[in-house]
């Protein structure tokens, strides 16, 4: 028994970490190679393990990439419902996270990756026109943030692009009191939107709150109020760019044992969006997932500190007691136990940076759309796609989403 549980830890403490096994695939889809990427994460998705809930994000954002926007809410769908799951750990898991490391217990997802889900099915819906199935994910995203806010989360946890998302849905479907709603609570989660006054004095408008849009008029008076708000005769054109890739997990500096979240750079900063001689406009940032997956892992840092102290602490009794038959033995298997305790460096590696919009009022009709790349300076990245045809509709939002890569 002793020997076999030396012979497990040692094992855990050989295998290849999860950024090891996606970083080839990350790669491949920096470099636009998308058909490979999709094609080495698809085998690790379908292989049950407790990794599976990652692989099938990563998969499934890759397929998104990929522009397979079916298959990709197909494998964002079985993600849900993985994350839906109630944790369950085995006596062996437990046992092999104390005495090795976190990477033992199947990997369940960050409250922000949890709604992240929910908005990329919301955004697969929406680049294929099925607003109706978006609205279901603008449901799920209500539901989550209810019983999220029961379990005391913090605002940022609880995704104020999402709730905005849903608002952006609702509203397009002529659910104005569920847009207005969606947009207020967004402000309360993070009033830094852009977009988000003008929606709340709008949105109020449409769903006939004359008092509380005469408020927010007040308060918001920068804010210049528009005959085409309510006109039939436009359309809009809302451009989600998905900008970037969010931090990747490692060791932290000094500790091998513990995570750290290191930031990647990227050439492309933000994007410029034109449409058949309409004046360009330039994406804003409405969600910032670097930020959000930063401030989720210095918050949870203290309650890793204390599992790392109880575990220290197993350790040397485990190891004590195997010494008090076999001293060779104890000491393989404190040296074991030491080795296999390494960073849990598991996370949803395939996410942007941020995600940026660009809103465009444009009369009913076809257009041809532009998206460049623009770094930091202002110059172009090389980044772009071209020519992409748009149908407004009055009266309603067509959505059009683009990742820049680089």
């Amino acid at each position: 028994m002793r020997f076999a549980l030396i012979t497990a830890l040692l094992f855990i403490a050989g295998c290849a970490s999860y950024q090891s096994k996606v970083s080839e695939s990350r790669s491949l889809l920096k470099q636009g190679r998308t058909t490979e990427a999709v094609a080495k994460l698809e085998l690790l998705a379908n292989e049950e393990s407790k990794d599976q809930l990652i692989y099938l994000l990563d998969y499934a954002t890759a397929l998104q990439v990929a522009g397979d926007y079916n298959q990709s809410t197909q494998f964002f769908l079985k993600a849900d419902r993985f994350s839906d799951l109630q944790d369950y750990h085995s006596v062996t898991n437990i046992l092999g996270a104390t005495l090795g490391g976190e990477e033992s217990i199947q990997y369940k997802g960050e409250s922000f990756e949890k709604f992240l889900i929910n908005t990329m099915l919301a955004i697969n819906f929406l680049s294929v026109n099925n607003q109706d199935s978006a609205l279901v994910e603008a449901r799920r995203i209500n539901e989550k943030i209810s019983k999220m806010k029961m379990d005391g989360r913090e605002p940022y946890e609880l995704s104020p692009f999402a709730k905005y998302l849903s608002g952006l849905v609702w509203e397009s479907q002529g659910k104005f009191d569920d847009a207005y709603i969606s947009f207020e609570q967004t402000y309360q989660l993070d009033p830094s939107i852009p977009f988000v006054k003008e929606d709340l004095i709008r949105g109020a408008i449409k769903a006939r709150r004359s008092e509380v849009a005469q408020d927010w008029k007040q308060k918001f008076s920068e804010v210049e109020e528009s005959d085409l708000w309510l006109s039939r005769q436009r359309g809009e054109l809302v451009v989600l760019v998905q900008q970037g890739w969010g931090p990747v997990k490692g060791s932290r500096s000094g500790d091998y044992t513990f995570p750290q979240l290191f930031p990647q750079s990227s050439e492309t900063a933000y994007a410029q969006v034109s449409v058949d001689g309409q004046p360009v406009k330039t994406t804003q940032v409405v969600y910032n997932i670097e930020k959000v997956a930063i401030e989720t892992m210095n918050k949870d840092y203290g309650a890793l500190v204390a599992r790392r102290v109880g575990g220290v602490v197993a350790k040397a009794v485990v190891a004590d007691q195997i010494r008090q038959k076999n001293q060779l033995a104890g000491d393989l298997a404190w040296i074991a136990m030491n080795v296999a305790d390494r960073a849990d460096v598991r996370q949803w590696s395939t996410l942007p940076e941020t995600i940026q919009m660009a809103r465009l009022q444009l009369p009913p009709g076809k257009y041809k759309m532009k998206i460049h790349g623009i770094s930091a300076e202002g110059n172009p990245t090389g980044e772009s796609i071209e020519d992409v045809l748009v149908n407004i509709k009055s009266g309603q939002r067509t959505f059009v989403t683009w990742r820049a890569l680089k």
